[in-house]
């Protein structure tokens, strides 16, 4: 089982976040997919689960930066994969989608682990700004640029500013040199890269990575810091 990563405190830039990963846990089709929607013009991706059972699967083979949950679910409550969550020692926030407006109800979802609800039907606006605030405590707001070895890394802006200029990074060339460097010296696998920078709906093969990787790469040469390759392992971010 994985015990989820709290990413927000290295993913927050003034007010907005990085691309991140979503669960989405809705059975209402219609519903999921505008959420989905919205939330991708941000960049982020979200999987969908629409059952409880779908959703454990998700939770014990994927991280994920945070989770909205309905309660209101075709095979149980979804408050019972609250208390699965919680009582896993997984700290990934949640932010429940319920139908319910009785305080009671709000009060006993927060009493399980919740860290914040939304009462449905309700605007995306607040949507978007109820994740934002709850990341934002999360993670606490830091610094918009990262300095690494002879290279600064502008979140904000997707660039990787060398001693040549800046550097834009494209959409998945920022997110994969996100989890570099929010986890330095750690070692990434190809599956597990592909699990941080893809969908389960999208068909992509660990061939990806290398072509991601390598313009990764190219960016990153005459300046100390590159992607090595550990044989059999897989990659890492290094400073020389």
């Amino acid at each position: 089982m994985h015990v989820w990563g709290n990413k927000a405190q290295q993913c927050f830039n003034g007010g907005k976040f990085a691309d991140m990963r979503f669960l989405l846990i809705e059975d209402n089709e219609q519903l999921a997919k505008a959420i989905r929607d919205r939330l991708g013009l941000d960049g982020h991706i979200v999987d969908h689960a629409p059952n409880l059972d779908e959703a454990k699967h998700y939770i014990n083979t994927s991280e994920f930066d945070l989770v909205l949950l309905d309660i209101m679910l075709p095979d149980g409550d979804g408050r019972t994969l609250l208390s699965y969550v919680r009582a896993a020692k997984m700290d990934t926030p949640v932010i429940v989608l319920t139908a319910r407006s009785e305080v009671s109800d709000r009060v006993s979802i927060l009493d399980l682990g919740a860290d914040d609800y939304l009462t449905k039907p309700f605007d995306f606006s607040e949507l978007e700004a109820r994740v934002r605030a709850v990341l934002r405590r999360r993670g606490g707001g830091t610094a918009t640029v990262q300095t690494i070895g002879d290279i600064k890394f502008n979140r904000m802006a997707g660039t990787l500013i060398l001693a040549g200029g800046p550097v834009e990074l494209r959409n998945k060339e920022l997110r994969l040199f996100e989890v570099f460097a929010d986890n330095p010296n750690m070692i990434f696998s190809k599956p597990k890269l592909v699990d941080r920078l893809f969908s389960y709906e999208e068909d992509v093969s660990e061939n990806a990575i290398e072509v991601y990787v390598a313009r990764l790469r190219k960016h990153l040469a005459g300046s100390r810091v590159s992607i090595t390759t550990l044989r059999g392992s897989g990659y890492r971010l290094s400073v020389s």
